[in-house]
Formats: structure tokens, C-alpha cells, sequence
């Protein structure tokens, strides 16, 4: 592996105007690809296999007619305190606003409030339901100015009028001022870790074309695949972090490489060679933990992984190819300026000033020593202090609860959460979850007594506040009912009447033969969360299996991958006790612009556990590669560790700030799952980087001591030897070429107790 990679990385170097050339004209045809594609539709969350599904295939089977896929939105109106919307006057504005709408050219129709029996029982509330000939995306600015108009219309008359419905729903753009603040703050952090704006410049360029590439081909492919914004915003995002992190891992292994006495064509291939080498695998364990969330069986989420793995596997090849051709452009550039002025890299004068001013010169060690030696002198206490400090971060994780979000978590700012509110007071809590019955009578020998039984035994269980009048289908083999729950739709008392209603069916069924399905997009969402409860653990199987072994051949260890995967349990929980205490408990919710706490979103926990986990990794393999690499040319282990920190400490802890600048720029839009995610991945990077890679990692690797580097002797014969600590290299290269090794062995560490070694 390091052997090709180097070949591969001094290639670039030498072509590097074809391989700019060649990634600049695949950016072109991405974004001519994306500004010729069609806008893609967003799609309601399936769950093939659920019972909700099932009766929504049945309603698409029996109900053609009734299966619009056009956008829906409801007037809500309320009369002035101490008024009617059924006064005459009150009546008369109702209807001149809901008759402005007819005139649309989208509309389908406007219900009249006052026919179908929309009014409250204490007659305050009223609503019209307005239906639209084509879908949210294909709706016109007029279309929706229109109804923003009516809603003007009937203020100005009085009235509190509200929207509510998908037709104000739009795709979110990408962009905005939280995340430039992000970026920002992730080029101050590149420009303080390289001390080189050149540098600096050259990560944020490479990670920026892998992302308008991924974005442009996400947009083009939104329509044939039926990729979502979401899937795009998070391949911006993981694209953007990734991106990054990896150009500034091989950009510091040059700048090394160079330091140390390499010409730039040797400097760039070694670097490809060796911190390339961990870039691949490090994105192939992100790239692994994307992919699997496939198993879980929602299309949505496996869309989303696999954009996000695309996302990825664009940054790895931009880091490898790229990255490598733009040192070629920009020369001693990119280069610290201290080394640039001192002479040409390697000379006496240049090895000189890096002696004096390096942190790991003799004498004056770097943060990342010292605090490598503080561990290594009490590792049991960091452990211990780390360990319980993640596990009481992680205790609200007790209370989590799912949920999908609708225009409940949106803010109260919003027209739709006005709306929402009102139905809610005017004709209960339930009445925005409503239950949608499915009747199959193609097996009844009577199917309108069937159906008068269905809807008997409905209304006799338990949190049902109503029941409308079946609808029966134009052959008369199936029967759709509406039951409205007396409890909201993510609280846990709709989710005992959803299984209530489906405990009841088996009766039904042997009664009168008539098969009965509870659907609708409340039992929809319990379905989804319910299912992704059961998907954890086999997902938590594969995921974390095909990483640990995938470890096992990069460390050539036992302990060491399993060591990383319990770390990671420790980093994902702390997380989750950040979501539930923000978005369920409201702590820093105000800080964070999150205006509305309910239930963490259902998808959250697969999706940034697998997110996650990748990314823990990254560190994971960054980190240890130096350990391992100078474990191997003879180090001892407490030499190795603090070897380790010396060379990479700086660069981990610089990507970790980068990746939550990235992440925590995400919080600031208004999409719940985007928000969610943004906090989420925030704290799980911050934890995992600097609570269990920078402390929990280094005290256990000291109580181990060798052993942790240790792998059975059969394993040893079985398993490939990828060599991402470069070996290879050294006897491949001519002397001449090869850089010294600058590890200074430390008499303090040679003193510490790591076990018998």
C-alpha cells in the first residue's frame, strides 16, 4: 500500500498539470450535470416491511384516484377574542379569502369551512384545506405569493390566519451565514496549525472542489435515484470535514518530509506513501459505517449514507491525487515561514531552526509531549477521570425518546407551528396525527357490515376522540377510516393507541373476515422508530466488526481495535446525552437557536452513529499510525506514545477543531434533522478527539505496554501486510533520500512504570 501510494503521490507531482486539469473538468461536467438536471421531489420517510407501509401500498392498489402527489395546505383562521369566525361578518372574510385562492392556477380546489364541518365546537377556529395540481418543488413563487396573499387577505379583514400544509415547504439551500462562520473559523485553524496561508489555502481549495463535485452529482442524479436536500446538505457537510482534515494530514507529512532533508517530488510521494496511507484507511472505515446504514432497510437513510460515502471516497481520491500536484504549483509555498526564510529545506541552517523552534526539540517539548508524559506518569487516574466523566455526560441518554419532527419543532416564528397550535386548540391535540384505518373486505361476505364493525370497535378503544365515516373504494373491496387520537402525535400515549388498534385486529379479522391495517403518518413515525431500536444492535454488529478487522490489518493488533471500538461506545454515548439534554430537555437551546424541544429524531441514532464512528476512527488511525510507526523502528512503548503525540498531537487536536467548526456551522438552519445532526456530530467529534483519542487512548496503551501491539502468530501469517507506517519505503528508497529520524529518546519515559516493559 505505501509502496503504490508513494509511486502514486510522486506521479502527481510530476503531472500536475493533468491531474489539476483533469479534477477541474470533472467540477465543470458535476456542475453542468447538476444545472441541466431537474429538481428533485422530497420524498415522506418509507419503511418497507412495516404494517403503515403495507397499507399505504393497499391505499395506492385500491385508491388510485385518491393518491394525489400534489402539495396541500390548510387556512387556519381565528376570530377575534370574543367573536365567531361563524358571524356574518367574520363568515364573509373567511370566504373572500378561501375564494381568492380558486382563481389560482395550481389549485386544485379550496374547501369551504362552513360546508365540510371545519369549525371548532366553541366556533373560534375554522380551516381550509387547499389542494394543488403538481408537487412541492414544481409549485411557482406566484403559487405560493398567492397564498401568502390570502393569508394577507384575511388578517386585513380581521382574522388570524395561519399556514399550514407542505406548501410553504421548500428545499433548504446549502449556505448561510452559520456555516461561513464555520469556515472561517476552520482557516483560522489551518492558518495557526501550518503557518502558511499558501497552506492553509491549499486543504480549503481541495476539500472545496471534492465538495461542489459531490454536491453537482447529487443534484444531477436527484431525480433518478431520488436523493433528497438532505442527502446533499450531508455530503456538503461530512465532504467539507473530511475534506479538509484529510489535505491537512498529508499537507503536514510534506512539510515534515521536506523539513527533514527530502527534495519536494521524494517529499510529496513519501507523504502519499505514509499519511496517505492512513488517509484510505481512515476513509475506508467512514466509507464502511456510511454504506452499512443500508441494513437498516429505510431508503431515505441508506440514501443518505451512501451520499455521504460518495462524499468521502471523492475526498480520499481529491487528498491522494490532488493534493500532491498542488505542492508541485505553489513550491516552498507552502512551507512554514520561518523554514522559508531560514534557507532551503534540509541545509544545516534550516535543520537548525527547526531544532530551535520545534516542539519536540530537546529541551523545550510541545503541548502534545508534555501532555503525553503527564499520562504516561498516571494513566490509570486519566482513565478513570475520563472514563466517569463521559459516562455522567452520557446519563441523560436514559431519557432519550424518538420521533420523527413535523411542524410541531418548528419555531414558533413560523406561520406552519402558528397553524399547528390553532388546530391543536381548536379540535385537540391529536387532531394534527391523525390515524388512517385500511379496511381490506375482498374476503368479507359483507362488506358494509364489515366496515360498520371496524368502526364500532375503534371507537370503543381507549385515546380515540373520533371517528369519521368509511370510504369505500369503487369496487367495494376496501374501506378507509379516520381516527383522530385524543393525545398529540409524538407523545407515548398515540403510541399505545397505535398498538392498541392493531391488537384489536386479529378480532376483527375472525369476526368478519376483513383485514385491518393502521397507517397514516403518525403510525408511520412509530414504525420508522421502532424499526430503527431493532436495527441498532445488527447494525452495531456489522459496522463495527468490519472496522475492528479492518484495524486488525492496519495495526497489526488485537487490543488496539477493540480499544477503539469501546472508545467509541464511550464518545457516541456522550453525544446522545448532549441530544436528549438540548433538544429534549431544552438545556443551551435558546444559545443554540433551537426554539422547540419534543423528541430526538428516530433517524438520529443510526446516522450519527455511523457517521461517528468513521470519523473516531480517522483519529484513531492518525494518531496511532506514528505510534505504530515508531514502535516498529524500535521504540519502546511509553516512547512510542509520546512519539506519537509529538508528530501528530497538534495536527489531530487542529483537524478535530476544523471538523467541529464544520459541523457546529450546520446548527444555525432551520431543518430540524440538520440541526440535529450538526449538535450531535459537534459534540461526538469533540468527545472522541480530545476526551478518548487524547487521554482514554494513550492511558490504556501505557498499561498495556507491548502487549497492545500484540497479534497471534497465525493472524500474523493470515493477514495482508498493508504497511501504512511506510516501511517499505525505507528499503525501497535510496539512503540519500530517506529522511532521519528524529525521534529523541526521552530518559523520563524510559524511568515510567508501563507495565514490565
Amino acid at each position: 500500500m505505501a509502496t503504490f501510494l508513494y509511486r502514486a503521490g510522486r506521479w502527481a507531482f510530476r503531472r500536475r498539470r493533468l491531474v489539476g486539469g483533469l479534477w477541474l473538468g470533472i467540477l465543470v461536467l458535476a456542475i453542468a450535470a447538476a444545472a441541466m438536471a431537474p429538481a428533485g421531489e422530497e420524498e415522506e420517510l418509507s419503511m418497507p416491511g412495516t404494517e403503515s407501509q403495507k397499507a399505504f401500498d393497499l391505499l395506492d392498489e385500491r385508491f388510485p384516484q385518491g393518491n394525489s402527489q400534489g402539495a396541500e395546505a390548510r387556512l387556519v383562521f381565528r376570530a377575534p377574542d370574543g367573536q365567531r369566525v361563524t358571524a356574518k361578518e367574520n363568515r364573509a372574510a373567511v370566504e373572500e379569502t378561501v375564494g381568492s385562492l380558486d382563481r389560482g392556477r395550481q389549485v386544485a380546489s379550496a374547501t369551504d369551512p362552513y360546508e365540510t364541518g371545519a369549525v371548532s365546537e366553541d366556533g373560534t377556529i375554522a380551516y381550509s384545506t387547499v389542494t394543488y395540481t403538481v408537487g412541492v418543488v414544481d409549485l411557482t413563487d406566484a403559487t405560493r405569493s398567492a397564498l401568502e396573499d390570502a393569508a394577507d387577505r384575511g388578517r386585513n379583514l380581521g382574522l388570524t390566519v395561519e399556514i399550514g400544509g407542505s406548501a410553504l415547504d421548500a428545499e433548504e439551500a446549502p449556505g448561510g451565514t452559520t456555516e461561513i462562520i464555520g469556515i472561517a473559523v476552520a482557516a483560522v485553524v489551518l492558518v495557526l496549525a501550518l503557518g502558511s496561508l499558501v497552506a492553509a489555502g491549499l486543504s480549503l481549495l481541495t476539500a472545496f472542489l471534492g465538495v461542489g463535485i459531490a454536491f453537482g452529482l447529487v443534484s444531477a442524479l436527484a431525480v433518478p435515484l431520488g436523493l433528497t436536500s438532505t442527502v446533499a446538505i450531508l455530503a456538503l457537510m461530512l465532504g467539507l470535514a473530511v475534506g479538509i482534515d484529510y489535505a491537512l494530514f498529508i499537507t503536514s507529512r510534506y512539510r515534515d518530509e521536506r523539513a527533514g532533508g527530502s527534495e519536494p517530488e521524494e517529499a510529496a510521494g513519501r507523504a502519499v506513501g505514509t499519511a496517505g496511507s492512513a488517509v484510505v484507511f481512515a476513509g475506508a472505515t467512514v466509507f464502511i459505517a456510511l454504506v452499512g446504514l443500508g441494513v437498516v432497510g429505510i431508503p431515505e437513510l441508506t440514501r443518505m449514507g451512501m451520499g455521504g460515502a460518495g462524499a468521502v471516497a471523492l475526498a480520499v481520491l481529491v487528498a491522494l491525487t490532488l493534493v500532491p500536484a498542488l505542492f508541485g504549483f505553489f513550491g516552498r509555498r507552502v512551507l512554514p515561514r520561518a523554514v522559508r526564510g531560514a534557507g532551503r529545506p534540509g541545509s544545516a541552517r534550516t535543520r537548525g531552526a527547526r531544532t530551535r523552534g520545534a516542539p519536540a526539540a530537546a529541551g523545550r517539548a510541545g503541548l502534545g509531549t508534555r501532555w503525553a508524559r503527564f499520562v504516561l506518569r498516571r494513566p490509570v487516574a486519566v482513565l478513570l477521570v475520563a472514563g466517569l466523566g463521559l459516562g455522567a455526560v452520557a446519563v441523560p441518554v436514559l431519557s432519550l425518546e424518538l420521533g420523527l419532527p413535523g411542524d410541531e419543532s418548528k419555531s414558533v416564528e413560523t406561520t406552519q407551528r402558528r397553524a399547528y397550535d390553532l388546530l391543536s386548540e381548536g379540535f385537540g391535540p391529536g387532531f394534527n396525527g391523525p390515524l388512517t384505518v385500511v379496511v381490506d373486505l375482498s374476503e368479507s361476505a359483507d362488506a358494509r357490515a364489515a366496515a360498520d364493525s371496524v368502526v364500532r370497535t375503534v371507537e370503543s378503544v381507549d385515546g380515540v376522540a373520533s371517528v369519521g365515516e368509511p370510504l369505500h373504494s369503487e369496487s367495494g373491496d376496501t374501506a378507509v377510516l379516520t381516527a383522530v387520537p385524543e393525545t398529540a402525535p409524538n407523545s407515548g400515549e398515540t403510541k399505545d393507541l397505535v398498538h392498541a388498534l392493531r391488537g384489536a385486529a386479529p378480532g376483527i379479522e375472525a369476526e368478519t373476515g376483513a383485514g385491518v391495517l393502521v397507517t397514516g403518518m403518525t403510525a408511520m413515525n412509530i414504525d420508522i422508530s421502532e424499526a430503527m431500536s431493532d436495527a441498532l444492535i445488527p447494525y452495531l454488529i456489522v459496522v463495527i466488526g468490519l472496522a475492528v478487522l479492518l484495524l486488525t490489518v492496519v495495526f497489526r493488533s488485537v487490543l488496539v481495535p477493540v480499544k477503539a471500538a469501546l472508545g467509541f461506545l464511550l464518545s457516541v454515548g456522550a453525544a446522545f446525552g448532549v441530544l436528549v439534554a438540548v433538544f429534549q430537555w431544552g438545556w443551551a437551546a435558546d444559545l443554540l437557536g433551537i426554539e422547540q424541544t419534543g423528541p430526538v429524531m428516530s433517524l438520529m441514532p443510526l446516522l450519527v452513529i455511523g457517521i461517528v464512528f468513521g470519523l473516531a476512527m480517522d483519529y484513531e488511525v492518525f494518531l496511532l499510525t506514528r505510534m505504530r510507526e515508531s514502535y516498529v523502528h524500535g521504540a519502546s512503548p511509553g516512547e512510542a506514545i509520546v512519539s506519537g503525540f509529538r508528530h501528530s498531537g497538534r495536527v489531530v487536536a487542529a483537524a478535530a477543531i476544523i471538523m467541529i467548526s464544520v459541523f457546529a456551522g450546520f446548527v444555525g438552519m432551520t431543518s430540524p434533522t440538520i440541526q440535529t445532526m450538526g449538535v450531535g456530530l459537534a459534540a461526538a467529534v469533540a468527545f472522541d478527539a480530545f476526551v478518548v483519542r487524547m487521554a482514554i487512548v494513550p492511558a490504556v496503551l501505557a498499561l498495556l505496554g507491548h502487549r497492545a501491539w500484540w497479534l497471534p502468530r497465525t493472524l500474523d501469517r493470515v493477514l495482508p501486510n498493508v504497511d501504512i507506517e511506510g516501511e517499505a519505503l525505507s528499503k525501497a528508497v535510496p539512503a540519500s533520500a530517506t529522511v532521519p529520524d528524529t525521534t529523541v529518546p526521552d530518559p523520563a519515559v524510559r524511568r515510567l512504570p508501563v507495565g514490565r516493559d
